[in-house]
């Protein structure tokens, strides 16, 4: 899994020209997933995201309760080491992806988080106020 966690002071998701989600401080999470990524694997990055100490204060997820965005993002795996159109053989198809990124949500919440999704598959409009600006890159 491959993950691209950025702090925002707001970020939301419209589909369709329809707000589904939204959050205020927080994280937004895009998150990718190969051919090799397990349940267990999800659960091991979605636990780490959410104790990660990257908010105000050295704080994390877990201790302000802040929200976290999460939006599938198949792109994260596309290669463009030859030629001029990215490959994206290494992101998993979305029968197999899906499921993950779907626990992966699911193990947040099992944690306490405050999570809101994207549209699995969907073509997304990710509009965010990145604080910092904060990036980070997480892989499994």
């Amino acid at each position: 899994m491959r993950a691209v966690i950025q702090r925002v002071t707001s970020a939301d998701i419209t589909v369709d020209n329809q707000t589904v989600a939204q959050i205020g401080p927080g994280l937004t999470v895009l998150l990718g997933v190969t051919h090799t990524d397990t349940h267990q694997i999800a659960e091991q990055l979605a636990a780490k995201i959410f104790r990660l100490r990257v908010l105000a204060d050295e704080q994390s997820c877990e201790q302000t309760c802040a929200p976290l965005l999460v939006v599938s993002q198949f792109t994260l795996y596309g290669d463009t080491r030859k030629g001029r159109r990215p490959s994206w053989t290494e992101a998993a198809a979305g029968d197999v992806a899906e499921p993950i990124y779907d626990h992966f949500c699911a193990e947040l919440e099992n944690l306490g988080a405050d999570v809101k999704r994207g549209v699995f598959g969907a073509h997304m409009h990710v509009n965010l106020v990145n604080d910092g600006p904060f990036t980070m890159i997480l892989e499994s």
